[in-house]
């Protein structure tokens, strides 16, 4: 099996976070975006993952390329580097891997968390990740036929069709029938919007009778601005507060206190403070003088006489004052 990841946009809705990292690389509860979702899949999968694709933009850097194929070796996988220079749509994306389309593949886009406890039906030739949500009309959704297969894929549908969201994870038995599918949009041009969309090849390959099903996932959480990936590191935290070391032997506490759930990273110092719950707070940070809740605070920061709620600090920033839901980038100062 293997996984490929585009994320070659920069996450532009999660400024100033993402001016110095890409968003899939920013952490929550301690790990990258982008490795707790390949860790989630491998986990529904419940196989080996062979390879692990990540299709980024040449400008992320060398030490961008490392950090991903070094989340690939966590995974006992290969990690392999592709590029996609220009944003023309999710088809033209997820092609730029086509070398590593062969076998059995999950195409992840990276920009969201979920937690799913389903049997993958490797029969199919598709399986599509979905959430029922309250409001379809925001979604792309499926439509489902009374063997629980589905026949319709409707963008954001005005009137009521299904209330199944696509959340951006598929599942394909043959990773060349996908490969050859996307080329024939590139070679004949079919386009909408200026871009080459994923959905026209699913289209396509349904019309063919190719038969797709539906995994539906349990909890679905986003990663798109400050606010819903703040949410998010607090909604996760709830859910590995049972299974995951959270909190770093190495931690110091003087005068302080720890409400949990919280990730608090190595050599983290703590005075007259306290922190949680819902917060996580990166390697070598200093926190003085502060009340911090539901946050999200990156590696080698300094925060002093805060009382923080709802915030997302990143690496190497200091903050020191009265300001309570803030959102500042790395090397951020703030006094």
């Amino acid at each position: 099996m293997k996984i490929i990841v585009p994320m070659a946009g920069r996450g532009s809705r999660l400024r100033p976070h993402t001016l110095t990292v890409p968003k899939p690389l920013i952490p929550i509860a301690g790990k990258p975006i982008v490795h707790r979702l390949v860790e989630d899949i491998a986990g529904v999968l419940n196989q080996q993952i062979d390879e692990i694709a990540f299709i980024i933009h040449p400008d992320f850097g060398n030490q961008v390329e490392i950090e991903l194929l070094a989340i690939a070796e966590k995974l006992g996988s290969v990690g392999r580097i592709y590029y996609q220079t220009e944003a023309l749509g999710t088809a033209h994306a997820i092609l730029c891997a086509q070398d590593s389309m062969t076998g059995p593949i999950v195409v992840a886009y990276a920009d969201t968390l979920f937690r799913a406890d389903f049997t993958l039906d490797t029969s199919a030739d598709s399986v599509i990740w979905v959430k029922q949500v309250e409001d379809p009309s925001a979604f792309g959704v499926v439509q489902l036929n009374d063997k629980n297969e589905i026949v319709d894929f409707v963008e954001k549908p005005k009137k009521f069709v299904s209330d199944l969201a696509i959340i951006g994870i598929y599942y394909f038995k043959s990773g060349e029938t996908l490969r050859s599918e996307l080329q024939y949009l590139l070679d004949n041009n079919v386009v909408k919007g200026g871009e080459y969309q994923l959905t026209d090849a699913l289209e396509n390959m349904k019309q063919k009778g190719m038969r797709f099903v539906p995994g539906k996932v349990d909890e679905w959480m986003d990663c798109g601005n400050k606010n819903v990936t703040v949410e998010t590191n607090s909604r996760l935290l709830g859910f590995l507060a049972n299974s995951e070391k959270l909190i770093a032997d190495s931690v110091i506490l003087e005068n302080s206190e720890i409400i949990r759930p919280c990730f608090i990273g190595e050599n983290v110092i703590l005075r007259n403070t306290t922190v949680g719950p819902n917060v996580s707070l990166g390697n070598n940070c200093v926190v003085e003088n502060s009340t911090v809740r539901n946050s999200l605070i990156q590696n080698n920061s300094k925060i002093a006489n805060a009382e923080l709620d709802n915030a997302m600090i990143g690496s190497h920033a200091a903050f020191n004052g009265k300001f309570t839901s803030i959102s500042i980038g790395d090397y951020s100062v703030l006094e």
